[in-house]
């Protein structure tokens, strides 16, 4: 099977980076790690679809970055034998560029669209026939002239993926027969990845390693495939290509990592809110001018695995940090913040 890949997969990694998960990617079911619920869902539908000769139904893959929905794409296209566009919603600007793509696939195919709360509203409705009825309309001329133009399609599937489904509109969200929320990874999970990826990366790792990465992987595999490769890197430069306890806590100081898995993003914006706001409750918006970093990354990078480790509490009046926070970050606090904070 040929894969046709649109080089808006994965954008917002660095070309290096996106080889290194590229290369490490599962290619089978069997490698793919984790998100056993799902995977049991998909070769059931992959089956069904195969036995009736039809393409799948819509499927649409929400949850943190960095957690396998480009992976799980992957694999499904190479299950059911088709051919796999990849692309995403910011790359589609116009509904003749969605157009362009969909009349070029080939019956059965995969469009993959990532980012794909991010398709502006013209785009969107033109995506509606084609997921309903194969079909696509085009406007042909301007002012009372204009005419609608219907093309149909072959039959296809698109599965769609986001870090914000509450950004996707009512409309497009019904229109994918099946919804899947990945959720983060346990160490025992990471460390077979990560071990997976060393033999792949010819690593020699000492014993206990893995844990100590997937301890700090903050439960997504794309964190702890960065962590293992700035560990091969030190291991390299410092070493004799295996990577030792020492080794280790050089990479991590370098990358500025704890042993929870926070950076300095996390501590900077944990911080703004106990010395500038005593704890909180303080609104997003405010946080993300105070420490100059965008709101979508907070939402979406930072906020997640703080609120998954117990150190952040959303609530309708704003953001407020937990106890185990202070005392994680050797913060003391007045006992009316504890109170207040709960």
């Amino acid at each position: 099977m040929d894969a046709k890949k649109n080089t808006a997969d994965s954008p917002n990694l660095p070309p290096e980076e996106e080889k290194l998960f590229t290369s490490l990617r599962a290619a089978t079911w069997p490698e793919f790690v984790g998100q056993e619920k799902i995977k049991e869902s998909l070769k059931v539908m992959i089956e069904a679809a195969k036995k009736r000769k039809e393409p799948m139904e819509h499927i649409l893959f929400y949850g943190p970055p960095g957690l396998g929905k480009t992976t799980l794409a992957h694999l499904t296209a190479k299950e059911m034998g088709v051919n796999i566009r990849v692309t995403s919603g910011p790359a589609i600007e116009r509904a003749g560029d969605l157009a362009a793509i969909l009349t070029n696939l080939e019956p059965r195919d995969i469009l993959f669209i990532d980012e794909i709360h991010r398709l502006s509203k013209v785009v969107e409705e033109t995506l509606y026939p084609a997921m309903e009825d194969f079909a696509i309309d085009i406007v042909i001329g301007k002012g009372p002239s204009a005419r609608t133009l219907r093309l149909d399609l072959p039959p296809l599937t698109i599965i769609g993926a986001t870090t914000r489904i509450g950004l996707i509109s009512a409309p497009l969200r019904d229109r994918f027969g099946m919804t899947h929320r990945l959720s983060f990874y346990k160490p025992e999970d990471l460390m077979k990845i990560i071990n997976r990826a060393a033999e792949k990366l010819k690593i020699i790792l000492d014993k206990g390693i893995a844990f100590e990465l997937a301890k700090r992987a903050r439960g997504t595999p794309r964190i702890a495939l960065k962590l293992l490769k700035r560990l091969r890197d030190v291991s390299q430069v410092h070493g004799d290509g295996a990577a030792t306890f020492d080794l280790l806590a050089r990479a991590l100081d370098l990358l500025t990592v704890d042993p929870l898995g926070l950076d300095d993003s996390d501590r900077r914006y944990l911080l703004a809110i106990i010395d500038k706001f005593a704890g909180g409750p303080v609104g997003v918006e405010t946080i993300a001018a105070v420490i100059s970093e965008d709101i979508g990354t907070i939402e979406e990078v930072i906020e997640p695995y703080l609120m998954q480790i117990g150190f952040l509490k959303r609530t309708p009046r704003g953001r407020m940090i937990t106890t185990t926070a202070c005392v994680h970050l050797g913060k003391k606090m007045t006992g009316e913040q504890i109170k207040m904070i709960g």
